[in-house]
């Protein structure tokens, strides 16, 4: 017989390799439940900053980013979107910066900003506007029915010098030019109202309704009306950014354009969820911006490719539009760099 020590040495060492060889098992069920517990984790959510292009209003790219935010569409592509608003002309800045990743603008401004000096590089990520945003209002009782009534009237501008759009209004109409006094003017629409011109350039979202608060019914032309290739307000980013973070780009347009349609189906509770990001604007005024824009955003390579489609077609019509009536310092070398098909259908085929 085996001493008794020996024998209980030996009794440990057995029930130590029993233990070993049950516990092979329970390791790797350990480390499979690890690798599982891993990958059901979320990773941290993407922090990205959006600017929109103006002041907290129911622009309808505006209004995708804030329903976004509001009803979770951003957490739910795992991004904390922080919103701001920006001067005019001043989210450009932001971008190359690099502080802000999207923002907005409009079509015109996206390509102007390819001949700028020095090159801005930003891309449409999603084009919301399928039509151009300015038009040019007239009193109803004043007579001008048409734009060929426009001979020998006052018309407005508002920039450095008259648009792109009213030059083909003109040239479309075959209207002398000659024949209209051209004026600078404000923003203030009672230029119009108090007679001061007779043709007077507004946002097709906001002013005609500001000029029926103030008691005045208006005719508003555009240069789409007369076939002009205009559109409109675009998300926007840099194109270095869009290269190096297309996930992202992509999750944020899906997100936006989820708070958009939300708010097409909805435009009651997306009006309040404006009137949070916006209190002092007044609703009604807020409903009839974001009805507007809604109904601008359908057309176009919408009407195939659903809201935000776009395509090479579209842009290169803008571009040639802008060169001809002078909206452009020069042309663009390459227009198909300008917007990106990649996260919304280009509307030459129904998306998938």
């Amino acid at each position: 017989m085996l001493p008794r020590a020996l024998t209980a040495l030996l009794f440990a060492l057995f029930a130590g390799l029993i233990g070993l060889a049950c516990n092979d098992d329970g390791d790797e069920d350990s480390a499979q439940d690890a690798t599982a517990s891993a990958s059901a984790t979320p990773s941290e959510p993407d922090k990205v900053v959006f600017m929109a292009g103006f002041k907290p209003q129911a622009n309808l790219p505006f209004v995708g980013a804030y329903v976004a935010q509001e009803k979770g569409f951003f957490a739910e592509e795992n991004l904390e979107v922080e919103i701001r608003h920006s001067n005019p002309g001043e989210n450009f800045r932001f971008l190359a910066s690099g502080e802000v990743k999207f923002s907005t603008a409009d079509s015109s401004a996206v390509l102007e900003r390819w001949t700028a000096d020095p090159q801005l590089p930003v891309v449409s990520l999603a084009l919301i506007g399928q039509t151009g945003q300015q038009g040019f209002a007239v009193l109803a009782d004043s007579g001008i029915e048409t734009p060929a009534d426009w001979a020998g009237k006052t018309a407005g501008y508002k920039g450095a010098t008259v648009t792109p759009d009213y030059l083909a209004i003109v040239d479309e109409n075959e209207v002398d030019r000659a024949s209209i006094q051209e004026v600078k003017v404000g923003f203030e629409p009672q230029v119009l109202t108090e007679g001061a011109v007779d043709i007077f350039p507004v946002f097709l979202s906001n002013e005609p309704d500001t000029l029926r608060t103030l008691g005045f019914e208006t005719n508003v032309f555009t240069a789409a009306d007369d076939g002009a290739p205009t559109l409109g307000l675009t998300y926007i980013a840099m194109e270095e950014y869009v290269a190096e973070n297309p996930d992202i780009a992509a999750r944020f347009i899906r997100a936006a354009l989820k708070g958009i349609e939300y708010a097409r189906v909805n435009p009651a509770e997306a009006v309040d969820i404006v009137m949070e990001y916006a209190p002092q604007e007044d609703p009604e005024h807020q409903q009839y911006m974001l009805a507007t824009e809604i109904g601008m955003a359908e057309g176009g390579a919408a009407a195939e490719g659903g809201i935000g489609a776009q395509n090479q077609e579209q842009w290169q019509s803008l571009h040639d539009y802008l060169v001809e009536y002078g909206g452009l310092a020069a042309p663009v070398d390459d227009v198909s760099r300008v917007f990106t098909g990649e996260f919304v259908g280009t509307g030459d085929e129904p998306l998938e």
